[in-house]
């Protein structure tokens, strides 16, 4: 048996499957080592669960404060655009729509490349040196001064932050197993959830609270509080967020091998990784299952920018003042609900088209429902499980991405970007739905909205049944990686003269 090296940041060259000499074709043990000494990995025993909860608090502690931050700064315009920002700067609604539109472009552009980038530094380090830039930035928009500055700014503010998800999300992918992945992506959607709440009691508070202050009008306060808040947790961060499963220094060599193993038994990674960013940006272009999530979580997606008028929706309905934004929050806390729920259910049952399928339905018809009532209170009930639907919805679909295209890792990577990046075009059109003029049954934007979630739950339910048909492998004569398989070194180490074979 060839000692194991450790010169990998996923850990796969201490981590390997093997199989009894009589017994090639079976799945066999995952096997690990820890300072040359040969261990089997047994799911969910009391090491690796005591390795989850580590794992978990670090991770958690930082990500979901992280995103909570990302989505205040991004979100923000909202709350500050019916705080004053629109009179203030002379913007028409196409010129808010403008202002968020060019958001995304520029979030677009970066994703891919900062991926490439994320696969080969340490995250530790560059997920808290994004979220320090957008946080410098989201505070600059405090001093804008015309609706053109607002603009540009926003443009710089999507291209800094382009980085920040898809890298959560490769960083999640690369520590937790298929079944556990759900409820986590959910967890880590739970902290853009309590930014809208949080954001309408601050908001609130904050716009009518400070307004005039040291001669500054509130909403200009709500940007400067809000980024720097984001700027100081990105310096706490540091010290705690995990890097990879090898190389994160508050793990053992023990637990640093035992994160590794539990990737390898769901093939996440379980191929040395060493095929290339071009290569891996190829394959996963080639790969009609890249596409097929793309459009699913494009039409959800499409459904989410609602989210940026809930604010003006809500005032539509009667509220007035503070009361439009704190009555924003109750809406976010019964989608906080739903989306955990189902997130919970997601991987209880190991399932996930149904839960996509389920909840934008829900969505889809509450929003279509929203159209044809004239009760303000029914609107607004209809609105709460609408939403809850549509975010209930969105972290399976990315759950369920990583999990069908598992490895090589950079093409897991460049496909998880490319789904987000793509998917996110969606808020560019988006962000046209819901013009003032349309105020305030908001007809078009409630009907595209519902027709989105409908949409997604038909190609959930294509994904389920083509995914099951046509199971994930990686062609690796095609690609000419060099890579070698599992069960090549294995048959090697077995002395077994069959052919080795590599499948997903």
């Amino acid at each position: 048996m060839p000692q194991p090296s450790q010169d990998d940041k996923f850990g796969t060259a201490d981590v390997r499957i093997e199989t009894s000499k009589n017994d090639l074709d079976s799945a066999g043990e995952v096997v690990y080592y820890v300072d040359g000494e040969r261990r089997v990995y047994v799911p969910g025993g009391y090491e690796e669960r005591t390795l989850l909860r580590k794992i978990d608090m670090h991770m958690f502690s930082c990500v979901c404060v992280l995103y909570l931050l990302n989505y205040l700064d991004r979100q923000n315009i909202g709350n500050a655009k019916v705080g004053g920002m629109a009179a203030d700067l002379k913007l028409s609604s196409s010129d808010y729509s403008v202002a968020l539109l060019v958001f995304f472009p520029a979030y677009l552009l970066g994703e891919i490349p900062s991926n490439l980038i994320l696969a080969r530094v340490r995250p530790s380090r560059y997920l808290p040196a994004i979220t320090l830039v957008w946080g410098l930035i989201a505070t600059l928009v405090s001093q804008v001064k015309t609706k053109e500055a607002l603009i540009g700014i926003r443009f710089v503010l999507g291209f800094v932050e382009s980085g920040f998800f898809c890298g959560v999300l490769f960083l999640l992918s690369s520590w937790y197993r298929k079944a556990e992945l759900a409820k986590r992506m959910a967890f880590f959607y739970s902290a853009a959830i309590l930014s809208g709440a949080f954001g309408g009691l601050l908001a609130g508070g904050v716009i009518t609270g400070l307004e005039g202050k040291m001669g500054i009008r509130g909403w200009r306060w709500l940007f400067i509080i809000e980024g720097a808040l984001t700027m100081f947790f990105s310096i706490v961060v540091v010290f705690i967020l995990p890097d990879w499963p090898a190389t994160t220094k508050w793990l053992s060599s023990e637990e640093k091998a035992l994160a590794a193993a539990r990737i390898k038994a769901d093939q996440v990674g379980s191929l040395e990784q060493n095929i290339g960013s071009w290569k891996g940006t190829l394959s996963a272009l080639a790969d009609w299952r890249t596409y097929l999530f793309t459009f699913m979580y494009m039409m959800i997606v499409g459904a989410g920018t609602i989210t940026y008028f809930i604010p003006t929706l809500t005032l539509n309905l009667g509220f007035t003042g503070n009361k439009a934004q704190f009555m924003t929050v109750p809406i976010y806390a019964v989608t906080l609900v739903m989306e955990l729920c189902i997130a919970y259910s997601s991987d209880r049952h190991n399932e996930r088209a149904f839960h996509i399928a389920l909840p934008a339905c829900l969505a889809g018809l509450m929003y279509a429902l929203s159209i044809g009532v004239k009760s303000h209170t029914a609107q607004y009930v209809f609105l709460c499980f609408g939403f809850a639907g549509t975010w209930g919805a969105l972290p399976i679909v990315l759950a369920w991405a990583p999990n069908i295209i598992t490895y090589p890792n950079e093409k897991r990577a460049v496909s998880q970007a490319f789904i987000n990046m793509v998917a996110n075009l969606s808020s560019i059109y988006g962000a046209y739905l819901w013009p003032a003029n349309d105020a305030p049954r908001y007809v078009m934007g409630l009907a595209t909205t519902s027709a989105f979630c409908f949409a997604c739950a038909i190609s959930a339910l294509v994904a389920r049944y083509l995914t099951a048909r046509y199971p994930y492998q990686f062609d690796f004569d095609k690609w000419g990686t060099g890579v070698e398989a599992d069960s090549e070194r294995r048959s090697e180490e077995v002395g077994g003269d069959e052919k080795a074979r590599v499948s997903g």
